[in-house]
This record gives C-alpha cells, sequence and structure tokens, in this order.
C-alpha cells in the first residue's frame, strides 16, 4: 500500500474517542444518499472528533498516494479564485475543497474488515434510495425524472452509478455473504435507468462492463442481454430518451422529450467549443471557481441551444477552463495514480473486491464525466472520495 505521513508516529488504538469516530463515520456514509444537510453535519462531527484523535495521541496522518495530486488540484484552485475575474464569488466557491479531508479520516478509521461494514451501509442505503425512485417514478407517476431522497435527479443517478460498480464487484469478487448485494443490485439498474440520466447509463456500463471482463470476458454477453431485456419492457419515453444519445439533428415525428433530448446533445458539444475558446484566452489560471455561468455568454458558440450554463458538462474542458490547465494536470496525475494502485492492489489484496470496485467507480465517473460536471457534484463526490479510499483503507496497518 502506498502511503505517505505528514506527522510523528504514535501508537493509538481502541477507546472510546475511537469508537465514537468511527461510528460518527459510518453515519455519514449512511447519510450520503439520503441528506446533503445531515452528511455535513456527521462529515464535520466525524472530523473533530479525527482531529481530537490525532491531535492528542500525535498520530501520524497516513495518507494514500492520491491524495497528493488531489491536494496539488486544491492548491491550484485556491490560486485560480485568487486570480479569478471575480474573486470575492470564486474564494467563498472554494470550501467544496474541505471535503478532501474525507481521504485521510477514512483511511484512519476504517481500516481493515471496517471496510466491508461501510460496504454494505452504502449498498443497504442504496437499496433504500432506489426503492425511494422507484416509488416516484412507477407508483407517484412523477412528471419530473426521480431523485430518490436527494433533491436533484442527477446526483441520484450519479451515486446510483456507483453503487451499482461497488456492488458488483461485491457479487463478482467477493464469495462471502453475496446474497444481499445479488438482491439489490436489480434495483439499483431499475433506479438508474427510470432517472434517464444518460451520463450515468454510459458511466454505469462502462464500470459494470469492466468487472465482468475482468472476472471473465464471456460475462460481457450479459450486457446485450440486458440491452434487450430494456428495449422489451422499458416505456417509450426511457428507450426514446436512449436513441436520443446518437442523435444531433431533429427527425420528423418526435416527441417533445426526443426534441429536449437532442436538443441536448447539440447544447453540449456547444459548450466544449466555448470551454477551449475560454481555455485558450486563460489557460493558466482559467476564469476562477463558479465564473463559467458569468462569462459564457461571451464565450457561447452559436450552434448552442441556451442562453446560459453554469457549468459545460465535462469534467477536464470544466476543469481546464474554470481552474487553469495546471488543475487539470493535477487531477490527471491523481487519475493516474488511482488507476495504477488498483491494478497493483488488485493482486495483493485480501478484501479483492475493494480494488476492483474501486477501478470501476473511476472509470464510471470519468466515462459519465465526459457528458457532466460530475466531479463538482457535492454529495456525488463525497461518496466517490469515501469509495476510491477504502481499498487502501483495507490494507492500512499504519
Amino acid at each position: 500500500m502506498t502511503s505517505s505521513s505528514i506527522l510523528t508516529p504514535v501508537a493509538a488504538t481502541g477507546g472510546r474517542l475511537e469508537r465514537a469516530a468511527y461510528f460518527a463515520l459510518l453515519a455519514f456514509a449512511a447519510s450520503l444518499q439520503m441528506s446533503i444537510a445531515a452528511a455535513n453535519v456527521l462529515l464535520a462531527l466525524t472530523a473533530i472528533l479525527w482531529l481530537t484523535i490525532v491531535f492528542s495521541r500525535r498520530e501520524r496522518v497516513a495518507v494514500p498516494a492520491f491524495f497528493w495530486p488531489l491536494l496539488a488540484y486544491a492548491g491550484w484552485t485556491v490560486v485560480s479564485a485568487i486570480f479569478s475575474i471575480d474573486p470575492g464569488t470564486s474564494l467563498p466557491d472554494t470550501k467544496q475543497l474541505l471535503l478532501f479531508a474525507i481521504v485521510p479520516i477514512a483511511h484512519r478509521l476504517l481500516r481493515g474488515e471496517r471496510t466491508l461494514t461501510v460496504v454494505d451501509v452504502v449498498i443497504s442505503m442504496a437499496a433504500l434510495s432506489a426503492t425511494i425512485g422507484m416509488v416516484q417514478f412507477g407508483i407517484l407517476k412523477w412528471t419530473d425524472r426521480p431523485q430518490g431522497a436527494l433533491g436533484m435527479y442527477m446526483t441520484f443517478s450519479g451515486q446510483l452509478m456507483l453503487v451499482a460498480c461497488l456492488a458488483t464487484a461485491r457479487v463478482l469478487f467477493w464469495p462471502k455473504d453475496r446474497a444481499w448485494p445479488m438482491l439489490v443490485l436489480p434495483a439499483l439498474i431499475v433506479a438508474l435507468v427510470a432517472t434517464a440520466s444518460r451520463n450515468a447509463w454510459v458511466g454505469a456500463c462502462v464500470g459494470v462492463g469492466l468487472l465482468l471482463l475482468i472476472r471473465d470476458f464471456r460475462l460481457v454477453g450479459i450486457l446485450p442481454v440486458l440491452a434487450a431485456l430494456f428495449f422489451a419492457v422499458a416505456p417509450a419515453q426511457l428507450t426514446d430518451r436512449f436513441y436520443s444519445m446518437f442523435q444531433i439533428q431533429h427527425g420528423r415525428s418526435e416527441t417533445a422529450a426526443m426534441v429536449s433530448s437532442v436538443e441536448s446533445n447539440r447544447d453540449r458539444i456547444a459548450m466544449i467549443k466555448s470551454g477551449v475558446r475560454i481555455i485558450k484566452d486563460r489557460p493558466i489560471t482559467g476564469v476562477g471557481p463558479d465564473m463559467i455561468i458569468q462569462v459564457y455568454p461571451v464565450y457561447r458558440d452559436k450552434s448552442a441551444v441556451k442562453a446560459l450554463n453554469p457549468h459545460l458538462h465535462n469534467v477536464p474542458i470544466q476543469i481546464a477552463a474554470e481552474r487553469g490547465v495546471p488543475a487539470l494536470l493535477a487531477w490527471l496525475w491523481f487519475i493516474v495514480i488511482l488507476a495504477r494502485d488498483f491494478i497493483r492492489q488488485r493482486r495483493t489484496a485480501a478484501i479483492q473486491f475493494l480494488p476492483n470496485a474501486g477501478l470501476a467507480c473511476l472509470v464510471a465517473m470519468l466515462a459519465a464525466g465526459m457528458f457532466e460536471y460530475n466531479f463538482g457534484d457535492s454529495e456525488f463526490l463525497m461518496l466517490f472520495l469515501l469509495l476510491m479510499t477504502l481499498p487502501y483503507a483495507a490494507t492500512s496497518n499504519d
């Protein structure tokens, strides 16, 4: 396990403070898919308990190797905010960087088999969240897309995508107690499909497909079967949404929803063109965090559909345009370190499904992130960072 230390080592195990911090972190993991407000409160409580442990016992703070490029990304984000076209807006927006503290906290408190408990908690809460989403879609007949217990269907679908990859890895690579994730997985998939979030569909297919390929390349044949089942039983609103993924021009007999989806495709292409123009103008520090919406009218492509967009619906383009090319390079370094370590850990990890799950969640985030700025969604980011840290925490003996 690759890790680094930034304080002096002192032995410390057990005790009421340790247990309190651990259970606070479990509660945080449970709340992630239910309430952002509760998650923020529980994360703050966990951070206070963790800091108390660290300073009272003079512990060293061990962090996974991917934390350093994440820290570099955070540092350049602050630089970008200082040189923003409106620092007064950009600097407060950098508070999201505090979420990166999830990494050292989880790495310290979730060592060894504690990671299995967190996985069970996350999958169980996803089952509840998926159930809420299916009720919204199938029984309550919401006119808007289902959003589970969260306030946004894009966040709901992004989290379902990650947990679907986690549950699939749990089923394929961990023979112990696989009945529960096997039972939950169909509900996660159905709820994810019901969100009609095409970026999450793509991400889940890439992540789950990678897991099937790693386990046995013949299992990839399951994907066409699932696709056939989707076309056989899914309502027209969802199949139309799927077909729209491959269109940028309108047909003759399209529904209003189909027209909206095709226009969304065209707008995403236009946003990428706008982002490239921004990067050419401000390659070092970008325009500053939370500034895309302010400058978008200036850089808006003539083919764009919407007059304003708060972000560019593409993670690499958004990072480079908003925070500069150095921030993008740090983020890419972060991705490379994660991929490298997960591939290495697959050969040595005692809890083998964790690095496989980490790899699947990583590629799912990347694939979905080509069409949505998921890395900037706090609820998605918190769950993502937690899952990225688990494979390292499981092998930590610091």
